[in-house]
């Protein structure tokens, strides 16, 4: 269970780590911090290319950031945009391959959280390692 301190640790790192997001074409700037179980933090931000399908969301940018450096077990992450969207299918999908119970805090650009949810909530009847068994 994350105190109210990592929370607020949490979304303030996603929120400092926006400021740096890349966004020039859609300019929504979205940052994102991936708590993991030894109580590392790894941000992430958007980055929007020219051509669109090649760009790079943050909440998938933190989790790479993460397993590069040998994380894979994650606690939380803090999600936040202008208007506290939720991180698209393709992030929801990404995240849930490390766990279904990961907490996804769902911040606005003032850092207040609206939503706390789990990334089941976000992502019910998730695809993943067990559908691969033959």
């Amino acid at each position: 269970m994350l105190s109210p301190e990592q929370k607020d640790q949490l979304v303030r790192a996603a929120a400092e780590a926006r400021q740096r997001a890349y966004a020039p074409y859609s300019n929504y700037l979205v940052g994102a911090a991936l708590l993991d179980r030894e109580g590392r933090v790894f941000t992430g931000v958007n980055v929007e290319n020219a051509a669109y399908p090649t760009s790079m969301c943050a909440e998938r940018s933190a989790v790479f950031s993460a397993v590069s450096a040998g994380s894979r077990r994650f606690e939380a992450i803090a999600v936040v945009t202008r208007n506290a969207g939720t991180p698209c299918g393709a992030c929801r999908q990404v995240l849930s391959e490390f766990g279904l119970d990961i907490v996804v805090l769902v911040a606005d650009e003032t850092g207040t959280v609206v939503q706390s949810l789990t990334v089941r909530d976000l992502l019910p009847h998730s695809f993943g390692p067990g559908d691969l068994s033959l």
